[in-house]
């Protein structure tokens, strides 16, 4: 594991002390604001105000055209046509959210949710020979399809047409089909590429409601679904994403989705505080459960359900299905550990392939995020079963893992995602050869420094610049997430009051209080029990931190939520 670098995000002073008078806000305020571009009035008013007009007009997603002109003709004859939705949030979501559309457009619509051992993942003949079964002459994907040239070539010869709506990076080449609508194609101009696939689903409707006869103001209604799968995919918070998570959190908080509702009720979340991060590590593990441990086609049912009492009933079954999931995680990444530091005793490598048989394939995507935290090395995850071996990969930044698959594409039976997250499926036998190519590649492209994780800081502040004003400002910059990251403070010489407490179920978050002159603060580090000794030192601390909100019995409190800590001295 390797050390901490912090860093200072880098900043124009003179634009610094511009937005400081021009908004009169306090310094620390000031740079938030000018490293985020938040330099005008006009700037200001779009980003801190989103407005739903300022969503980019569909049509300029190529094939969107071609697209829409189908799915009119289905309308027009009463056809069915299928949703075809991937197994995790951003599929099912997407899926929920067309099938809701659809519906409400009185077209003749199912849905197929492929499973994840049966089916793997993408557009898969057995969801094919479904829809031929029940007569639906249309598939439209959801999130998957950009590279299921075979797949699509099948439904041709029953006379089903495909069209595509994805976002993950395509091949070289695209299918051919009725069309393709994903903003990563290299053809396609849409002004901003990082839409997740029910974003794209959502760009779908918004096209089709002129000639389904659908209101486009009733298609805001979905957006609480969309936010599922822009939170789940860890795409930029900014432009389009930013502008639906908005009112999908507005969406949220209401309770008008019962089976989003269903799952905040089980997870003992105040419904009115909701925000992404809860989301993230609250609601959306428990909609991947369904397709890692199960059938996923249920999280759907969840999502588009009417009735509370159902809901419930499927929200408390993933609830108790995502606890089984975190105890085959927990066993499964100590697992990997142990092979990381017996295999990997020579610290020059810079890539991690990890495999094992009967590792469980709805997991491995969760272990290897885990272990490429932990080491801070592109990671890859294979469980391996009938002699089929099935991966899931995590990169660092700056390190695109899907053109480092691209380079070993020769061993691999499948493979495809984003420069940040990928999978592949690969034959046993060609395990072991594959994982010197890609370490030899990671030599050839990663710089030692880029494997010493790196916090970004925002402001360096005293703890007694922790005000009302600044947790205002704070939350007026929501929603958090990629290109629009929680701010990260730095203080310097703080002192550590009292006994630190180590609490959790696996005993590795501390909570202690922190004072510097006369200002006190709560702090909790989760997972860094590791700096334990630190704390009980008695010597002075530097400390990095988010700032947020503590809400427990109904009293809510600040919090310190520490991301780094390291003697002053030193």
């Amino acid at each position: 594991m390797n050390s901490t670098s912090w860093h200072i995000k880098d900043f124009n002073p003179q634009l610094v002390a511009s937005v400081a008078k021009e908004f009169g806000v306090p310094n620390a305020i000031a740079k938030i604001m000018s490293i985020r571009g938040v330099v005008d009035r006009d700037i200001s008013s779009s980003f801190f105000t989103p407005k739903k007009n300022d969503l980019h007009d569909p049509y300029l997603l190529k094939d969107m055209d071609k697209a829409v002109k189908r799915i009119h003709q289905q309308k027009m004859n009463n056809n069915k046509l299928m949703i075809f939705g991937d197994y995790d949030v951003d599929g099912v979501s997407s899926t929920a959210m067309l099938y809701k559309f659809f519906q409400s457009a009185d077209m003749n619509v199912s849905y197929y949710i492929p499973h994840r051992d049966i089916d793997g993942y993408g557009l898969s003949k057995r969801g094919i020979d479904f829809a031929n079964s029940i007569g639906a002459d249309l598939i439209i994907t959801c999130d998957c399809g950009i590279n299921a040239f075979e797949q699509i070539e099948y439904a041709a010869k029953m006379d089903i047409d495909v069209i595509v709506t994805d976002h993950h990076k395509p091949e070289k080449n695209i299918p051919e089909c009725i069309a393709v609508i994903n903003p990563n194609r290299k053809d396609c101009d849409y002004p901003f590429k990082g839409l997740c696939g029910a974003g794209v689903a959502f760009k779908l409707a918004f096209a089709l409601a002129p000639s389904l006869s659908v209101d486009p103001e009733s298609i805001w209604q979905y957006s609480d679904l969309i936010t599922l799968g822009i939170a789940a995919d860890i795409v930029p918070m900014i432009d389009e994403n930013r502008i639906i998570s908005h009112f999908g959190l507005k969406m949220i908080r209401a309770g008008t989705n019962i089976g989003i509702r269903s799952l905040i009720e089980t997870s003992n979340l105040n419904i009115d505080l909701i925000g992404i991060g809860q989301i993230v590590f609250w609601i959306t593990p428990k909609i991947n459960a369904a397709g890692r441990l199960g059938e996923a086609s249920r999280a759907v049912k969840l999502l588009t359900s009417e009735n509370p009492v159902y809901s419930m009933d499927i929200a408390k079954l993933l609830n108790n299905e995502n606890e089984k999931r975190k105890i085959i995680t927990l066993n499964m990444q100590d697992e990997s550990m142990s092979m990381v530091e017996n295999y990997f005793l020579d610290e020059e490598k810079k890539g991690i392939v990890l495999f094992e048989e009967g590792w469980h394939s709805g997991v491995i995507g969760i272990v290897a995020s885990r272990i490429k935290e932990i080491y801070n090395k592109p990671t890859i995850i294979i469980g391996i079963e009938n002699g089929v071996g099935k991966g899931s990969c995590r990169s660092i930044s700056g390190f695109d893992i899907v053109d480092a698959l691209d380079h070993c594409e020769a061993l691999l039976d499948g493979h495809g995602g984003h420069p940040m997250a990928a999978g592949l499926t690969i034959n046993q036998k060609k395990i072991v050869e594959f994982r010197e190519k890609f370490e030899s590649y990671c030599e050839v492209k990663i710089k030692k420094e880029d494997l010493i994780p790196i916090i970004y800081i925002d402001a360096e502040i005293k703890i007694g610049e922790i005000n009302s004003r600044l947790i205002n400002f704070l939350k007026y910059l929501e929603p958090y997430g990629p290109k629009n990251s929680k701010p990260k403070f730095s203080s310097k010489n703080i002192i550590v009051e009292g006994n630190p407490r180590i609490i959790g179920k696996d005993q590795s978050t501390i909570k202690f209080k922190i004072r510097q002159e006369q200002s006190i603060f709560e702090a909790i580090a989760f997972r860094m029990i590791d700096e334990y000794e630190k704390l009980i030192s008695g010597r002075l601390i530097d400390i990095v931190y988010n700032i947020s909100e503590n809400h427990w019995n109904g009293k809510t409190s600040l919090q310190l939520e520490i991301k780094g800590i390291r003697y002053s001295d030193e």
